[in-house]
């Protein structure tokens, strides 16, 4: 419940914090770790859930928000859902329907990083264009961002 009360999480990254604390407080107590039955662990997982205190599209959604107001794109985005164990179909359906414009968002990132106005000359505009890339934008809406300016 501790976990749980501090932010959402998945049900894969939940099950993981639950075996690795029993591993935890057994090294605290010096004692061998005795990992937790399966079965007993998902029984936990599935109460969690029949109760609504753990939710994976509320977590996809949530986790979504989060990093886009932190700069990331959705590549950075996806890669990083389904490292939290959210599944392919779970991540491009919730990304479709996330309210987000990542076209705004990659300008609003390039702005804060680089200043207004953004760069001109080719270099400049590369290096706009990798530091972009790097936290997960896609490519059309990075060359969206120098249309708009040309226009």
């Amino acid at each position: 419940m501790r976990i749980l009360a501090q932010r959402d999480h998945s049900r894969d990254e939940l099950k993981r914090k639950l075996q690795l604390s029993s591993q935890r407080a057994a090294y605290l107590q010096q004692q061998e770790a005795v990992p937790i039955p399966e079965e007993l662990l998902e029984k936990v997982l599935d109460w969690c859930q029949e109760n609504g205190w753990l939710n994976d599209q509320r977590f996809t959604e949530r986790f979504i928000q989060s990093r886009a107001r932190k700069g990331y794109g959705p590549q950075r985005v996806r890669m990083e859902l389904q490292q939290k164990g959210i599944s392919r179909e779970e991540i491009t359906q919730a990304l479709y329907d996330t309210d987000v414009d990542w076209g705004q968002c990659a300008a609003d990132v390039a702005k804060r990083k680089f200043g207004e106005p953004l760069p001109q000359t080719w270099a400049e505009k590369s290096k706009v264009q990798r530091f972009l890339m790097s936290k997960g934008f896609m490519m059309e809406d990075i060359q969206a961002i120098f249309r708009n300016i040309d226009d």
